[in-house]
């Protein structure tokens, strides 16, 4: 199965920037959004059913295409109270067994994730909440973060693997973000969040880009300003997390950084189900 996960800043935005043709022709089973900024009824029906011509009426918070040929997209979102803000989606190939969020009001209430369910492996989109500004929103990051952990080990814990994709807000060591010591108070660098990734990762998850690649220099995000992407000057906050168990699964995992539309890219996971 091969997994795409991709912060797009806005998916109405990025179907300008020929969204829907990358996601026909990126070859992925599954693909995680984050940052939808919409619900279901404000989106066509090409970016509700790519790859299918079909007449949509009301939309539900989880849209399904029905399609069943494998060339078109299911799409499930899982939207913000708040307009325009915040939101994950997944798309895929494939019918999932079940689709659900994390059941947490303060954190379903911003669309924070979309969890698909296919046999006994569990694919989650999740956008992690931005600690803010002298850490204005750190209580609420951290207590997401708590709760994304107790429910993948609850998923484990229930004979599920996992796959945890989505933009962190976290870059996790030095070697993740291109100025680490100018950044130490900064969002997504503070003390007790690379703390989070410390504890996340020595207690049963692993982060498969490092699997494969321990070089420096490898982003997923770049701010807007001075080219920062054009010069690499940027974080690397996105990520696709496996239980333990289920790492010796992954066959790859790597960073899609040609590919434009967003200040993120997209990374990729493939894993071996059977």
């Amino acid at each position: 199965m091969k997994i795409i996960s991709w912060n797009v800043n806005g998916i109405r935005a990025v179907e300008k920037k020929d969204f829907v043709p990358w996601l026909l022709s990126s070859g992925a089973d599954v693909v995680c959004i984050q940052e939808t900024k919409a619900n279901p009824s404000q989106l066509s029906n090409e970016l509700l059913n790519p790859g299918a011509e079909t007449e949509d009426d009301d939309t539900p918070l989880f849209s399904d295409s029905n399609s069943t040929d494998g060339k078109s997209y299911r799409s499930y979102f899982s939207s913000a109270k708040k307009a325009g803000y915040s939101g994950t989606a997944i798309y895929t190939l494939r019918e999932p067994d079940s689709v659900e969020t994390l059941g947490i009001d303060e954190f379903d209430d911003e669309g924070r994730t979309t969890i698909a369910r296919f046999k006994n492996l569990a694919v989650i989109s999740a956008y992690f909440p931005n600690s803010q500004g002298e850490g204005a929103r750190l209580p609420y990051k951290l207590a997401f973060c708590d709760a994304i952990f107790k429910k993948c080990t609850s998923l484990v814990d229930s004979g599920c693997s996992i796959v945890l994709c989505g933009d962190y807000n976290i870059a996790h060591k030095p070697i993740d973000l291109a100025n680490p010591k100018s950044n130490e108070k900064n969002a997504g660098y503070l003390p007790e969040e690379r703390a989070w990734m410390d504890f996340f990762t020595a207690n049963g998850f692993t982060d498969t880009f490092r699997m494969f690649c321990t070089e420096p220099a490898m982003y997923t995000w770049w701010s807007y300003r001075m080219r920062a992407r054009e010069k690499n000057v940027g974080w690397r906050i996105d990520y696709a997390c496996v239980n333990d168990a289920f790492s010796s699964k992954v066959k790859s995992s790597r960073i899609l950084s040609d590919v434009m539309g967003s200040d993120h890219c997209p990374i990729e996971i493939e894993v071996d189900e059977n």
